[in-house]
């Protein structure tokens, strides 16, 4: 496996973890369809809350939360709309976040959560 495909599964792992501590239910992670696909799909009461997971191991290019462009917050939403019909769900509120995560030089993570981006 390739180093960043070991830091993006390692990230995913965290942000999980950190969003069931933080009392969220996960439905699904690293859900695909031919249009893409979606990190981790999650319930916070009842709002079904898509994150996009962004894993850096440092800042040189910016931070993992820059990546996550207008055109990118478009694209989740739309694949939020495409989930929701593949199970056959509908919810009155879904939200989409960005959990951002750079590793430092002794392999600990930094964790930032934003919340309704898209």
């Amino acid at each position: 496996m390739k180093h960043k495909d070991e830091l993006g599964r390692r990230g995913e792992q965290l942000a999980a973890e950190y969003l069931e501590r933080a009392g969220l239910r996960i439905l699904d992670r690293n859900w695909r369809c031919e249009t893409g696909e979606l990190d981790i799909v999650a319930l916070e009461q009842r709002v079904l809350v898509v994150c996009e997971v962004k894993t850096r191991s440092g800042v040189r290019y910016g931070s993992p939360l820059e990546a996550v462009s207008h055109s990118k917050r478009l694209r989740l939403r739309r694949l939020a709309a495409t989930w929701l019909a593949a199970q056959g769900l509908g919810f009155d509120e879904v939200r989409i976040d960005v959990i951002g995560l750079v590793r430092n030089r002794t392999g600990e993570f930094t964790l930032e959560h934003v919340r309704g981006v898209g």
